[in-house]
């Protein structure tokens, strides 16, 4: 496993989160929202276990609707305890992001 998805992973909830609470989506779609990001293309093998893990802890829940084209879709919405983890999380990443990022800079590597 390369560095960066080890990284990624102890965020990715967040970032599901976020995207969620702007609206509600569908996982072919939240996946290229996080391809767009810049987050690079992150698998369906990935973003289906990080979905059901939110919605076991009861962070998001979801609902089967027509699609236009296609099959039904899976749709993806975040519950008010969903928004509570997201601030949590959010004031936890602005606390250790600014260390660490300075740390990280400030090295001196011979």
């Amino acid at each position: 496993m390369s560095i960066r998805t080890q990284l990624l992973k102890g965020l990715l909830d967040a970032c599901v989160l976020s995207i969620i609470k702007e609206k509600e989506i569908y996982g072919y779609e939240l996946s290229q929202k996080l391809l767009d990001s810049g987050l690079g293309n992150i698998s369906e093998g990935t973003i289906y276990p990080v979905l059901l893990r939110l919605q076991k802890k009861e962070l998001i829940t979801s609902e089967m609707r027509e699609s236009e084209i296609g099959p039904k879709r899976k749709y993806y919405f975040i519950t008010e305890s969903g928004i509570q983890a997201l601030e949590e999380m959010t004031d936890e990443w602005n606390e250790i992001q600014g260390p660490i990022t300075k740390l990280l800079n400030h090295i001196k590597f011979n």
